[in-house]
């Protein structure tokens, strides 16, 4: 059975998951979606050409899993993304 999410939370997932500092695994943590789960509800989601585009841009991208990081990168998002 498909995990149902709410407008809100897909919402935050899709834009988790476009971000480069957000690892894979936290997505897991937060929302229990494996990298498979998230590639099968972003092409969901997505259309074609932005889910190309996606994963172009998250394939092999080394922050996009925690063991690949450097030990240098601490955050999961740049320092002026939440600016108040």
């Amino acid at each position: 059975m498909p995990i149902q999410f709410s407008p809100a939370d897909l919402s935050r997932i899709i834009e988790m998951a476009w971000e480069d500092r957000t690892s894979f695994e936290v997505i897991e943590q937060l929302y229990g979606l494996n990298q498979h789960q998230l590639i099968r509800l972003m092409r969901s989601e997505l259309k074609a050409g932005s889910f190309r585009l996606w994963r172009a841009r998250t394939s092999g991208r080394s922050t996009k899993h925690v063991a690949l990081r450097s030990p240098e990168i601490s955050r999961a998002y740049a320092p002026g993304q939440y600016k108040r």
